[in-house]
Parts: structure tokens; C-alpha cells; sequence
């Protein structure tokens, strides 16, 4: 989970001081980016979205499936989403000391507004892309998605779960995946 975290941080192969299973996650999740970059699901997805967000919108998607995972969680976990959430920030906050400065900082934003389970209603969706609005210097007005979203609900949820289905499958083949709790 650490090194799933941290992953998009970590510059290349840089990996002094860091244990086997944290380098383990962020192998692990350099391999589900490659994977997602690459479906055809994934890139159809994507593709409602780039005329309007340009280059963020593999961002963009990122987080939209984010919400279908979140709205869904009962759907794969026996775990309630909040339970997880906890948990998930609970770990994290226990190895801040060895993350990197911004893996530092939307950890605090994570936990402060709890995104994990914000991300299943797309009230919080917005939210979240209006914050990251800032961020990229209102270059883009994220938070618009949502209404495309709205718009095209059923198509990118059925969408998602093709994607994921095919996504945990990629993962059991990786023989890394372990239990979260």
C-alpha cells in the first residue's frame, strides 16, 4: 500500500531506503499505469473527455474511475468503504517519515478530506477537481467533467466495470497482489 502510495513520487529507479515490499507497490503500480494506459476500454473512456481537458484527461479519468470504484466498493470488498478509508490512512500516516515531499502533502489532503470516501458521491468528485484546480493553475476548470459525467453515466460505469474486471485479473497475474486488511 506504501509503495502504491508513493509510486508516482519516486523518480525512477531510485529506491535507497526503501524495504522490498514498499518497492514491490510501486512496481506494482507502475505496472497497473502501463496496463491502463494502454486498454482500449480505458482509452475510449479517456477519450470523451480529451477534446475538453487535453492532457489532463488521463488525469481526469484516473479519478472518474476512482469514483466508480468508491460508489461500487461493496461490489468488491466485504469491507465497508469507510472501514478501508480508516485503515488506509492509518497505515499511510504510520511511514510519512520516508515519504516524499508531495506524497507528503495529499496525504494530509487525503486524510483532511477524507477523498477516498468523497470520491463516491460526485459532489465529492467536484470538490476534489475544483481543489486541483489550483493546482494546475485553473489551466483547465476540471469540475466541469462532472456534468459530462452526468451525462454519459452509464456508459462510462459499464465502461469501468469491464475495465476493472479486467484490471484485478491483470493484477492476480502479477502474483504481488496482497491482502490490504
Amino acid at each position: 500500500m506504501i509503495g502504491n502510495f508513493i509510486a508516482d513520487s519516486i523518480q525512477g529507479n531510485r529506491f535507497d531506503g526503501l524495504n522490498d515490499d514498499i518497492i514491490k507497490g510501486i512496481k506494482l503500480h507502475r505496472k497497473i499505469d502501463t496496463f491502463t494506459d494502454s486498454h482500449p476500454i480505458y482509452l475510449t473512456s479517456k477519450h470523451r473527455f480529451s477534446k475538453d481537458f487535453g492532457k489532463y484527461s488521463g488525469v481526469l479519468m484516473d479519478m472518474i474511475y476512482d469514483h466508480y470504484l468508491a460508489k461500487n466498493f461493496d461490489n468488491y470488498s466485504e469491507i465497508k468503504l469507510q472501514e478501508f478509508s480508516n485503515h488506509s490512512y492509518a497505515v499511510l500516516n504510520e511511514s510519512l517519515n520516508i515519504f516524499p515531499e508531495p506524497a507528503k502533502r495529499f496525504h494530509s489532503y487525503m486524510v483532511e478530506n477524507n477523498v477516498l470516501v468523497n470520491y463516491s458521491t460526485l459532489q465529492g468528485m467536484e470538490t476534489v477537481l475544483t481543489h486541483l484546480n489550483h493546482r494546475i493553475r485553473h489551466r483547465y476548470q476540471l469540475q466541469n467533467a462532472i456534468t459530462m459525467v452526468k451525462e454519459q453515466d452509464t456508459e462510462i460505469e459499464e465502461e469501468f466495470f469491464i475495465f476493472f474486471d479486467d484490471l484485478h485479473t491483470y493484477c492476480l497475474e502479477q502474483e504481488e497482489v496482497i491482502s490490504l486488511l
